[in-house]
């Protein structure tokens, strides 16, 4: 496996699980990670929350833990970096107001860099125009998203992945094992 660098982008309430498995496990194996967020700098911290599925029609949540960012936004350049992440979460649905933030989600699907993104971390591609003619998975509530941005919504178990060339799709951190397993295949092609 080579070395390489990811970009997290993310924000406060991000999903707990959804932006701390996947910043470890990639360090663990190997590979540079760069969490950013908009209008924070390296050593910020973002708030997070864990969503769960206790039975009832959709997640509950609660409180998780502050994340520190590891990186600056207004300092990255997305050409620097190999592949990119999306967690989950309340972060996505007001990043993806963000014109930077879809240029440079933009710019790793224009270059057929490989993207990870998971449960609410598909609205950035939605908002982005990226998924027209893709397939993919997520949230099963970002479902309509998914097929009004012109995609197919791929409807898997909550603990399985979905890949379609470059972009590797989950429902929810239930899945980390399938979905971070398929992105270091990904990586490595």
């Amino acid at each position: 496996m080579s070395h390489k660098r990811i970009l997290i982008v993310t924000g406060d309430y991000v999903e707990d699980y959804e932006i701390m498995v996947p910043f470890q496990a990639l360090q663990m194996v190997g590979h540079e990670v760069h969490a950013v967020c908009p209008d924070k700098q390296a050593g910020d911290q973002i708030r997070t929350a864990i969503h769960d599925f206790e039975g009832d029609q959709t997640y509950t949540e609660k409180p998780g833990h502050n994340f520190t960012l590891n990186a600056g936004f207004d300092e990255i350049n997305a050409a620097d970096y190999d592949a990119l992440l999306l967690p989950g979460g309340r972060a996505p649905e007001y990043l993806r107001l963000n014109e930077r933030v879809l240029d440079v989600v933009r710019h790793f699907a224009e270059a057929g860099k490989p993207i990870a993104a998971i449960c609410h971390g598909i609205q950035l591609l939605t908002a982005a125009d990226l998924l027209r003619g893709r397939s993919c998975t997520s949230y099963a509530a970002c479902g309509p998203e998914v097929k009004l941005a012109g995609g197919t919504y791929v409807e898997t178990a909550v603990d399985s992945v979905h890949v379609d060339g470059n972009l590797v799709t989950a429902p929810a951190w239930p899945a980390h094992p399938a979905w971070l397993a398929a992105f270091l295949k990904v990586l490595d092609a």
